[in-house]
């Protein structure tokens, strides 16, 4: 049986990780829509910018999201919730985007990652519209699925579905014992 204070640290985390995608998403939604609503794209563009959408919702959305990072940042937000320690509850956000408190190639590859999309965020800022609102458009599609996932998979947890457990802790802690989630 899950006692409120588990489910209440996992949505804790889980909070975290809806505040920073959605405040991506708020934000990026005006620059996204504005090559359609100021008119500045030819149909060429048009095309080119559904292209887009179509190819962001396979590989960001699907592949990267609901096949990744969604479950991943659920079973660790439930992990969580089941092993709360105080430092890691404050932290919530980072352990649950498993950029501590996670096996090596895990932490490498989450690092790696948040370097990668701070330079290409930086880059894409620097585009003239409707380039910028292209690649925008295509992205806020990928977070939305992506948080649309985690809130999908949580929901279920909360509802009795059985979270499973993280894959990606440090390997002398797996051999150690810790609870199994559930």
């Amino acid at each position: 049986m899950r006692s409120p204070r588990e489910k209440l640290v996992a949505a804790w985390g889980i909070a975290w990780v809806s505040i920073l995608l959605g405040r991506a998403i708020w934000s990026l939604i005006p620059l996204a829509l504005e090559p359609w609503t100021e008119g500045l794209m030819t149909r060429g563009q048009q095309a080119l910018y559904v292209g887009w959408l179509v190819a962001n919702a396979y590989l960001e959305g699907y592949r990267g999201f609901q096949l990744r990072f969604s479950p991943r940042v659920v079973s660790r937000a439930v992990y969580l919730g089941q092993n709360p320690r105080p430092l890691w509850v404050v932290l919530a956000l980072p352990f649950c985007m498993s950029l501590f408190h996670s096996t090596r190639r895990q932490m490498t590859v989450s690092w790696s990652f948040i370097v990668a999309l701070v330079v290409v965020i930086w880059w894409v800022r620097s585009l003239p519209q409707p380039w910028r609102g292209i690649i925008d458009g295509g992205v806020v599609l990928g977070l939305v699925w992506g948080l649309g996932v985690i809130w999908w998979l949580f929901a279920l947890y909360l509802a009795g579905a059985q979270a499973p457990p993280p894959s990606d802790l440090p390997l002398q802690e797996a051999a150690e014992g810790e609870p199994a989630l559930g």
